[in-house]
């Protein structure tokens, strides 16, 4: 089945900060394989990040592949995100619905 992905619209005025180091993202718990681009076999990997927005902050999980990860990322530095897409998703497990929101970007920018 196709997943809808919807590209995020952001105002000039948003600004993100790194709230946590990248770490590979987690394919299977169970075998501790790790998430890859379904193009390119490159390694993904998430963070916390902080959107803050006409006053508001949102803490959001994104995914983002290794070669859009700057070098010298740490938690608390201001980054630009590039190329943002939302992907709703659901599923249900145990007999219990889940949904929410994924987050993925093509790369983020270390903002000076």
């Amino acid at each position: 089945m196709a997943m809808t992905r919807i590209r995020v619209g952001l105002l000039p005025s948003t600004q993100f900060i790194a709230g946590t180091l990248p770490v590979p993202k987690v394919k299977n718990p169970e075998t501790g394989e790790v998430a890859t681009d379904r193009d390119t076999g490159e390694t993904l990997h998430t963070l916390t990040v902080f959107l803050m927005e006409e006053g508001r902050a949102e803490q959001m999980k994104i995914t983002v592949p290794e070669s859009g990860l700057p070098g010298g990322l740490q938690p608390g530095m201001p980054v630009r995100v590039a190329e943002l897409f939302a992907t709703p998703w659901a599923r249900l497990f145990n007999g219990q619905l889940s949904d929410g929101v994924a987050y993925r970007a093509a790369a983020l920018e270390l903002v000076k």
